[in-house]
């Protein structure tokens, strides 16, 4: 892999207001395709620890920016996946799965010297956070799945139809993503189009529980961020996703939801908490899909507390 470095200005600017580190953008390239990386640097020197963000399939890295505003202990690496974000160069839906993505991920944290890793994922990156820590467990210290869409967006995917309507706001933007990949790149120049007015509001108002809270460069940084072929594609990955390979996972797990979590049902941090049964599950009050727009602080207090110690397969301790 090549990585090519480049401060951000325009982040470094806005981070010192708050007296957080600015961050410094990387590109990385992967078998997917060049890959965007923005880090964080934190106060611990020369750790080859990262806590690494990984955001949902309706957004990118910018959807964790209320959490940046502290300066860290290690390392925060904030990843635009493969097919989002700065990151759709070369990019190819149809080879777009869990597992490739994730192998992107480990290539990634490994070209930049992260050995350890805490993983935040937001929607489908909670998923691949998940993922992560099954498939390479002596690498994942510990995982936070914030409304990670998992068991009930896997079902919907196999028939969306049928699941309409039990389902109906995922089922919803599934067709209508669906409908914009069609049109492909004036899908998403509708998309963003739409973001620049009010409609763009009423859209996106079943994703949080107040929707009027929401600022409007919020709205318009979503709309921006929407990729509805790689949406289709990440949710079709999960069709024959695996979900007893969870089983796997040593780490300490907390996986969250919004009390009016719309893509995340209560049902599937119990599903969860069957394959995971170490998880440790919380509902975060006033709150839809996104906490990590709509509660930060609540949500930055969670993932502040300890880890419960577990033994790993050897053993010995995992924090």
């Amino acid at each position: 892999m090549t990585i090519s470095i480049q401060q951000d200005a325009v982040i470094q600017q806005e981070t010192a207001r708050t007296g957080a580190p600015a961050l410094e953008r990387y590109v990385v390239s992967t078998g997917l395709g060049p890959v965007t990386v923005h880090v964080q640097q934190g106060t611990q020197p020369a750790s080859t620890a990262a806590t690494v963000y990984l955001h949902g399939a309706a957004g990118s890295w910018t959807t964790f920016e209320p959490l940046l505003a502290k300066a860290p202990d290690i390392d925060r690496v904030l990843v635009d996946l493969p097919g989002w974000g700065e990151s759709t160069a070369g990019v190819r839906p149809e080879e777009l799965s869990v597992e490739t993505m994730g192998r992107a991920v480990v290539g990634i944290l490994d070209s930049l010297g992260y050995r350890r890793w805490s993983l935040v994922g937001h929607s489908m990156g909670g998923f691949l956070a998940l993922h992560l820590a099954a498939r390479w467990p002596e690498r994942v210290a510990r995982v936070a799945a914030i409304s990670a869409t998992t068991f009930a967006v896997a079902e919907a995917a196999q028939g969306p139809l049928r699941r309409l309507p039990g389902f109906p706001a995922f089922v919803g933007m599934l067709l209508a993503m669906r409908s914009m990949a069609a049109l492909g790149t004036s899908g998403s120049a509708l998309i963003r189009a739409v973001g620049a007015t009010p409609l763009m509001g009423l859209v996106l108002s079943p994703l949080f529980a107040d929707p009027s809270a929401v600022p409007r460069h919020v709205i318009r940084r979503l709309a921006a961020d929407a990729r509805p072929a790689s949406f289709d594609a990440a949710v079709r990955a999960s069709v024959d996703y695996d979900f007893d390979q969870w089983r796997a996972i040593r780490c300490p797990v907390l996986a969250t939801r919004g009390d009016s979590d719309v893509f995340t049902p209560p049902s599937d941090l119990f599903r969860l908490a069957g394959v995971v049964p170490h998880a440790r599950l919380e509902t975060i009050p006033r709150c839809g899909h996104f906490a990590n727009i709509e509660q930060p602080a609540f949500l930055q207090r969670l993932l502040d507390q300890p880890s419960v110690q577990l033994p790993d397969i050897q053993g010995t301790a995992v924090s």
